[in-house]
This record gives structure tokens, C-alpha cells and sequence, in this order.
């Protein structure tokens, strides 16, 4: 199965379709400067997912439209000089409540990043930024919450904790009423010679008693004994978490990069990818992302949005 197996991803199906029936999003699209991340936006626009307020240099911009074929008629479009002053400009336009969430165009992730995290932007909250992606596997029986593969390099325990809230919050955003989360490692037993073994049980134990809410923990689980059953039942390992995990937590970024890369490169698993933790969700694609996977990301920061003003999580962030 290759990446462009459309057939093959009914979650992204249902979830592009769920998110048509809400009102669309608005969405600060920061440098779409190419012709891949302005496509990107404007197909979500078409099909109604979402309002684009596209941020960056105009002749830019215009220039990629028209290698496109598109026409930009009707829709806003903020002229910044550069890159920097774009994802400054969309900072403050999330800031401000003028946007509803923020999109990576052709920058730099740790550019888009640097203006969102800066002290003075107003996006931060008490929750550490977290990344996670929503993963479509072809053959799998639900959709697939990986974090953090993108943003947090060697998270602390302090940090996991904020990882797996945020996860957690995604996972009923998108509609999981019970969630089970599997802090992942090596190996399924605590050893104090590997440092992923330990952050695993104490986190569990911190779900134990209210520190993590929202979810049943249990960790450190293998991958294998996390998403599949008969290995947990070789293995002799009696969990509701295990076999049947919705989140998976890696213990670190290499971890779960090549985790979330590896299915989507060899099992030709879909990666819509999503950042958590500031006051609005903020959609990152990838160059190498397929059309579905770019309307999946703007429909899990739909879902987020809806989601916190409805109460139903605590916050987006």
C-alpha cells in the first residue's frame, strides 16, 4: 500500500465529512508561499473547512496562485514581507481572537514556533506545546493519536504530563468517550537502567490519582503489546489499555518521528499533524503531505475548536 492508496482511510473520510457539517474555521494560513501550501488551504476552503486568511509577501503569494491555476478572489490576504514578520502577524491575529487557528505554510516550523512561544505573543497558556498527529493505518480499527513527534526533543516527566493531557483532550475532541493512552518504551517492565520504564509508571500512577484526567493510562508498554492484543496475551500482560490503545506515547522525538514516519512510509498510513497547548490549535503539514492528509489537519483543529467552546475539553491549550 503506497501514501496515495485513497481508499484505504475511512477515518479521514468521516472525520473530513463530520467537520463539514460545522461552521468553518477560521484560519491564519502563515507564508503560503509555494504552490503546495497555498493548495493546501485553498482546497480546505473549497470544500468548506475552513476561512483562509492567507499572511505573507503578496507578490509571493499571487505568484504561487498563478502557478496554481487559482484564483484568489475574495479572500484576505495580509501582505508581510517575509517569513519572520508573517508568523509574527499571525500570532497576533490568533492573539487578538481575529483567527481562529494558525496554519504552516512553506516556513520553517521553528519560525511559525519561535512567534508563538515568544513571551509577548499572548498564545501561551499554563500547558507545555505539544505536538501530536492523527494517524490513519490502513487495516486499523480506529484512528491513531501519536505525540510528541515534532516538538518536545527530550521531554521531561513534567513535560510527558502536559503531552499526555493534551493528548488526551485531542482524543475526545475527536470524538474517543474512552480513551486509553500507552506510555510506550522498549519493554513492558519497569528497569531502572532505562529511563522510559520509570517516567511510564509514574505517570500511570499519577493518572491513578487525578494528576491526569480523562483517560486510562497504563505503561511503559511495548508497541507491540500496545496495539495488539494476541501479543498482550502472550505476553500474559491483563490491561484495558493494552491491545487497544488510542494514544500513543513516545518517550521521546527521535521515538516517535520514526514511529509516525514508518507508518505512514511502509504501512501507507495517513499523518495529519496538529500542535496543542497554545490558546489556538495550529495546523503543521508537511511538504510531503497528500491532499487528505492537509484537509484531515484542518478538520482535527475544527474539532478542537468546537470542542473547547463547547466545554467538552477543558481548553484547545
Amino acid at each position: 500500500m503506497t501514501q496515495q492508496d485513497n481508499t484505504a482511510h475511512p477515518h479521514y473520510d468521516r472525520l473530513i465529512a463530520r467537520v463539514r457539517q460545522l461552521p468553518p474555521l477560521r484560519v491564519a494560513v502563515v507564508h503560503p508561499a509555494n504552490g503546495p501550501s497555498l493548495e493546501g488551504a485553498l482546497t480546505s476552503a473549497s470544500m468548506g473547512l475552513m476561512v483562509p486568511v492567507l499572511v505573507g509577501p503578496r507578490a509571493r503569494i499571487e505568484a504561487a496562485a498563478k502557478e496554481l491555476g487559482a484564483s484568489l478572489d475574495g479572500i484576505e490576504l495580509i501582505d508581510a514581507p517575509h517569513s519572520h514578520a508573517a508568523a509574527d502577524k499571525a500570532a497576533e491575529l490568533a492573539r487578538d481572537g481575529v483567527v481562529d487557528a494558525l496554519m504552516k505554510g512553506s516556513l520553517h516550523t521553528d519560525e511559525l514556533m519561535g512567534a508563538v512561544v515568544r513571551r509577548d505573543a499572548g498564545l501561551r497558556t499554563a500547558r507545555r506545546i505539544s505536538h501530536c498527529f492523527v494517524m490513519d493505518v490502513p487495516g486499523h480499527a480506529q484512528p491513531l493519536v501519536i505525540s510528541d513527534a515534532a516538538i518536545n526533543i527530550a521531554p521531561t516527566l513534567e513535560d510527558k504530563v502536559d503531552i499526555v493531557q493534551n493528548a488526551i483532550d485531542l482524543a475526545h475532541a475527536l470524538g474517543m468517550n474512552h480513551v486509553r493512552v500507552a506510555v510506550l518504551s522498549a519493554m513492558e517492565t519497569v528497569n531502572s537502567k532505562v529511563p522510559s520504564t520509570i517516567d511510564a509508571a509514574a505517570l500511570c500512577k499519577m493518572a491513578d490519582r487525578g494528576q491526569i484526567t480523562g483517560a486510562v493510562l497504563d505503561g511503559p508498554l511495548a508497541m507491540d503489546n500496545a496495539i495488539d492484543a494476541e501479543a498482550a496475551r502472550i505476553k500474559g500482560i491483563a490491561s484495558p489499555v493494552a491491545g487497544h490503545a488510542d494514544v500513543l506515547i513516545a518517550p521521546d522525538l527521535d521515538a516517535g518521528n520514526m514511529l509516525a514516519k514508518s507508518l505512514t512510509f511502509l504501512a501507507g498510513a495517513y499523518a495529519a499533524g496538529i500542535v496543542l497547548g497554545a490558546k489556538v490549535p495550529i495546523i503543521l503539514t508537511s511538504r510531503a503531505d497528500s491532499e487528505p492528509t492537509r484537509l484531515a489537519s484542518c478538520a482535527v483543529a475544527a474539532l478542537l475548536s468546537q470542542a473547547a467552546r463547547e466545554g467538552q475539553i477543558r481548553a484547545v491549550g
